[in-house]
């Protein structure tokens, strides 16, 4: 019987560590042609501990009802819902092919939150942010990846490069590399500059097709030079059924944004595409091994 691999969901949520009094999730991730559904829990903010200023959208340190720190993506913020899309689905893919990342939840906002932050234009992000919003656990004590100091190894740099480049994720740079280490690991965060396609909505469908020059500014680029086993790897794991499972995930109050298309037929925009865009990912892996040259 093959290995089975479950999602973060309400029982794998108790198969949980604590060190430095931070949680630590057990990475599981899932095989979708089992009968198995990824979950999302939800949390209500109770407290806004501190803004990350170096976050061109302003996220946040806050506290959970469960009594954990998140960092705290506002739908409020710059790019509006549609990071917060990119972030679940990027986040939720690297998961799945066994990419370490926080887990992720989603953050219900009182429309009271804001009232008594002193700052205003934080103030102004907390009243725009009313709602569900997204989250990822915060790992404290993390330091940011330096790839003079610490070099991944091919299989890895090369999975997370092709991820990428499936994505659009122009965010993981030497200037911003998005990636921590925590406990000795190496951990992906902040998915939401990814998937850019969907700011021209209706040109999505020439997206799929398009190589990613940008792949050549990829902090782990000189890493991936297993990228050919990487491409047999997740196209494996990221089969039309873990694409639509993880997709199933948006809840439908983020996808009302499209005049002439209902939350069911923006998911199956997402899900065409990124199914169109794997089976074609020799695309975008001779980008990548052109741009490694």
């Amino acid at each position: 019987m093959p290995e089975i691999l479950l999602p973060f969901n309400i029982t794998t949520q108790r198969l949980r560590t604590v060190q430095n009094g931070v949680i630590e999730c057990l990475n599981f991730h899932y095989i979708c042609n089992m009968s198995l559904q990824p979950e999302i829990r939800t949390i209500n903010v109770t407290r806004y501990v501190a803004p990350l200023r170096e976050g061109g959208s302003l996220p946040a340190i806050a506290e959970g009802d469960d009594g954990f720190l998140y960092v705290l993506k506002f739908r409020g913020a710059g790019q509006g819902i549609k990071a917060l899309i990119a972030e679940l689905i990027g986040g939720e893919l690297a998961r799945l092919a066994g990419l370490k990342i926080p887990e992720i939840v989603f953050a219900n906002l009182d429309e009271a939150f804001g009232r008594t932050e002193a700052d205003e234009e934080i103030q102004d992000l907390l009243k725009a942010s009313t709602g569900l919003n997204l989250a990822l656990h915060y790992l404290s004590g993390s330091v940011s990846f330096d790839a003079a100091v610490t070099q991944p190894d091919a299989a890895l740099a090369s999975k997370i490069v092709w991820l990428d480049a499936l994505l659009f994720n122009v965010d993981r740079t030497a200037r911003n590399t998005n990636m921590l280490f925590w406990n000795k690991e190496l951990w992906l965060i902040d998915h939401g500059a990814a998937l850019y396609f969907h700011h021209s909505w209706n040109l999505r469908e020439e997206y799929i097709l398009k190589p990613f020059e940008l792949i050549k500014n990829h902090v782990l680029l000189r890493y991936a030079a297993d990228i050919i086993a990487a491409d047999a790897y997740m196209k494996k794991i990221l089969t039309p059924e873990a694409i639509t499972a993880v997709v199933n995930l948006l809840p439908d109050e983020w996808l009302q944004w499209e005049e002439g298309m209902n939350p069911s037929q923006i998911k199956e925009a997402y899900i065409h595409f990124l199914n169109s865009r794997i089976s074609n990912s020799s695309i975008f892996v001779k980008q990548i091994q052109h741009a490694a040259e």
